[in-house]
């Protein structure tokens, strides 16, 4: 592997003009539409058909429909509303928001850098990746198992669900390496349509028992806790359905700006899903037998098929935003040094989030077909749903408590009061959702559980080597006192290394002068560092640290949302008064071969583990976007 960019993020400031300062305010809100709510827009499929059969069976039904439909209502409202609309987008990272982006933020924020924080940033972006995988298998298919009533369906048609949605979801996965620009436009009227859809369905049947508007009251929903028991605190992870893509709010904040976002929710999203519940609710009460599938049965079969259409479709958006999340997220943990280099393919040359990352879209495509095949339908799916979304929303309200604290400076009763109402909502529903576990939510625990030892192990590993490579190097300005008194032959033209520690020697420069016995005429010890905010202006990227006359120290700066792009960072070195030839000048990489040892400080089946993961990180000649005629790569074998 070779020497690499330090991850040690620092503090840079930033130029970020945000994306209200670009477009118009409604232009942002209506796109924010099919981007940030496509997850929790689709809720209503299967939400209330859940929540409705864990009920207890000797509850009687006007109860439990209220009870339910007040609790789903208090949910969107304290969890979306209050919790991530009121006060977490309040605490932006330049911006950007999200669990990592909330974790830079919040180790900015503090004194020293926080393990704790730290371990709560890797715990959030492995549950995020856990959600992920469950959210295109249980709305694409939770769509299409709606032709199963569909009037004028053909014989046997329930037997083609499964391999319509498997279908469905292939031909997504297959054409992200095409970019989502082109298609990513239809996103904010298709689900703007849905979104009135689902109000006009809701309007529609409210008119079957106008009653049903008691359940705006949290009483109904109290109420039918105690009357079920322990199951009424199963039922509250059902509940939790209608509140799972609340983090999205949050996470692309970037994208659209805190204001466009709060517009979309308050004036069109919020109103419609509240509609569309209070409508379900009122067709069970008038039609109790509807319990079995509410929504499916409020839509009048004269436009069954194209409603049936637009869920699917509604569906699809939903899974391409959790998809780009995921794409977006993966391009953080590696900038944060959380993942090894993976390769980060940009398919728009003029939209920054447009990427595509191949590893992490296969992963999630053989995830989601064996979650589709392995589970076959949605009510089972709904049952390892939900877990790792109130896990990823804990680790928000954790890491708001810093923020307040150390960051807004606030006293700590203040802090602890800020989160403490939050905290138990969320580990509430946390507690719910664990009893799922048998039933699926296991599933999501692992694969988190797999991606955190992934992320330890990495960023273990690399300090472990970092520390050992320091140890046997020598400082760079004791190396240039050496050379002085005993000059090498000098190579013309300029050499350039790329360290993670530009105090000391790079293994690459002691291997040129070690083996070849030849100095460049201009030698440059070359850091890339991560800030801990989102993007780098150019005014701040490049930072030049003359030496003496034979060596300079230059510090590349990227905040953590940004692909490094190492020629185009270098050209800014001539207004700093560093002119060279990018053509003609060599690039010196460290590669180093990695020997497991007994002795290293992690177990032997982490070291290996380890091993693997340096062997198949990308090539930082691909990764740095450098000239590949210009690299000389030195190789050693090291052993941890």
């Amino acid at each position: 592997m070779a020497d690499q960019a330090s991850v040690a993020p620092i503090a840079q400031d930033e130029s970020q003009a945000g994306p209200a300062h670009q477009e118009g305010f409604w232009s942002l809100a209506f796109g924010s539409i099919g981007v940030v709510f496509g997850d929790i827009g689709t809720s209503p499929l299967y939400a209330m058909r859940e929540a409705l059969h864990h009920t207890r069976a000797g509850i009687a039904p006007q109860i439990a429909v209220l009870g339910v439909v007040s609790l789903v209502t208090w949910a969107l409202i304290l969890i979306v509303t209050v919790k991530y609309v009121v006060f977490l987008m309040r605490a932006d990272n330049k911006g950007e928001g999200g669990t990592l982006a909330l974790q830079a933020l919040a180790q900015r924020s503090l004194p020293i850098r926080s393990a704790a924080v730290f371990f709560l940033g890797v715990v959030g972006a492995a549950l995020f990746y856990g959600d992920g995988i469950i959210t295109p298998a249980v709305s694409v298919l939770s769509a299409v198992e709606g032709v199963r009533d569909a009037p004028g369906a053909p014989t046997g048609v329930s037997e083609l669900v499964l391999p319509v949605s498997a279908a469905i979801l292939i031909t997504l996965f297959l054409v992200q390496s095409r970019g989502t620009a082109n298609v990513a436009r239809f996103f904010g009227p298709v689900t703007a349509v849905w979104f009135l859809v689902l109000a006009a369905l809701g309007l529609y049947h409210i008119a079957d028992d106008p009653s049903i508007v008691r359940a705006l009251s949290p009483h109904y929903g109290v109420v039918f806790l105690l009357e079920n028991g322990l199951l009424g605190f199963i039922i509250l992870g059902s509940v939790f359905l209608a509140v799972t893509g609340a983090e999205a709010l949050y996470a692309d904040m970037g994208h659209f700006g805190k204001k466009p976002i709060r517009a979309a929710w308050l004036f069109l999203v919020l109103p419609s899903l509240l509609l569309n519940y209070l409508g379900q609710g009122a067709l069970v009460l008038h039609h109790p037998a509807a319990h079995v599938d509410p929504f499916y049965r409020m839509i009048p079969d004269a436009i069954y098929w194209p409603v049936l259409l637009l869920a699917n479709m509604a569906t699809v958006i939903a899974s391409q935003a959790v998809i780009t999340g995921a794409f977006s997220m993966t391009q953080q943990a590696v900038q944060l040094g959380l993942f090894p280099r993976i390769s980060i393919l940009r398919t728009s040359e003029t939209q920054a989030g447009q990427i595509f990352v191949p590893q992490v879209n296969t992963f999630l495509m053989i995830g989601v077909l064996l979650l589709l095949f392995l589970f076959q339908k949605s009510e089972n799916l709904a049952a390892a749903y939900g877990i790792a979304v109130t896990g990823a929303m804990f680790v928000d309200t954790l890491l708001f408590f810093v923020i307040v604290r150390f960051m807004w400076k606030r006293p700590l009763w203040v802090a602890i009061a800020a989160v403490t109402g939050f905290g138990v909502l969320d580990v509430t529903f946390i507690s719910s959702n664990l009893l799922k576990i048998p039933q699926g939510a296991w599933l999501p625990l692992a694969l988190g559980t797999a991606i955190v030892v992934i992320m330890w192990t990495w960023t273990r590993g690399a300090q472990i080597l970092t520390d050992k490579t320091r140890r046997d190097s020598v400082p760079l300005i004791e190396l240039s006192e050496i050379l002085k008194a005993r000059a090498p032959h000098r190579a013309p033209g300029t050499a350039i290394f790329l360290t993670s520690d530009a105090s000391m020697a790079p293994v690459a420069l002691m291997h040129n002068l070690k083996h070849n016995k030849v100095l460049h005429e201009k030698n440059i010890v070359l850091t890339i560092v991560t800030t801990e905010t989102p993007r780098v202006s150019d005014d701040n990227r490049v930072r030049i640290e003359p030496l003496n006359d034979d060596f300079k120290k230059v510090i590349i700066s990227y905040g953590f949302m940004e692909s490094p792009n190492l020629p185009k960072a270098l050209g800014l070195c001539r207004k700093l008064g560093l002119k060279f030839d990018i053509m003609a000048t060599s690039f010196f990489l460290g590669r180093r071969s990695v020997v497991p040892s007994a002795q290293s400080g992690m177990p032997l089946w982490q070291d290996k583990l380890f091993i693997f993961l340096m062997k198949n990180a990308a090539n930082p000649t691909d990764f740095y976007k450098i000239p590949p005629g210009r690299v000389v790569e030195l190789g050693t074998q090291v052993t941890i």
